[in-house]
């Protein structure tokens, strides 16, 4: 894990960061049958990478881009006891980078940007049947909070 280093994205780098997005969709379509089947973007990297109310990082390896994840700057309910908070999504590693800490590595570095930003709270969300994803993040400290649930009437 020593050569690999976490930095943020460049927007040179968009083309294998929009094939990371779509390798992210294709893993999560057999979780969500709502999805389209067309192709789709959940994310607009671009705006993201040159925003100051997010931050999109990437691990690489060598000269390898292996692994991605962003933060960015949402607006609490009025209910909350906060104000604003780090919304974290884009959590993508190569298949063949998997098991290694990396995807650790850039929530530390997201909750750190999120710190610096004056926000004490993270947050995320995962498909409940993700199972080795929710594992992921509970290891790092995250605590299941809401299920969302849903009723198809047709």
């Amino acid at each position: 894990m020593d050569n690999i280093h976490i930095r943020p994205a460049r927007p040179d780098e968009l083309p294998t960061l929009l094939a990371f997005e779509q390798n992210l969709i294709m893993a999560e379509r057999p979780l969500d049958d709502t999805l389209i089947s067309e192709k789709f973007h959940y994310y607009d990297l671009e705006t993201m990478i040159r925003s100051d109310e997010a931050e999109v990082l990437v691990a690489v390896l060598g000269d390898r881009l292996i692994a991605s994840g962003h933060a960015r700057i949402l607006e609490a309910k009025p209910y909350n006891s906060f104000e604003r908070y780090a919304f974290l999504g884009f959590m993508y590693t190569e298949p063949d980078m998997r098991g290694r800490g990396i995807n650790k590595l850039i929530i530390d570095a997201l909750v750190e940007w999120a710190r610096k930003k004056g926000l004490d709270e993270v947050r995320l969300q995962v498909y409940a049947d993700n199972t080795p994803a929710v594992a992921a993040y509970e290891k790092v400290g995250f605590k299941k909070m809401l299920t969302e649930m849903r009723l198809a009437t047709h």
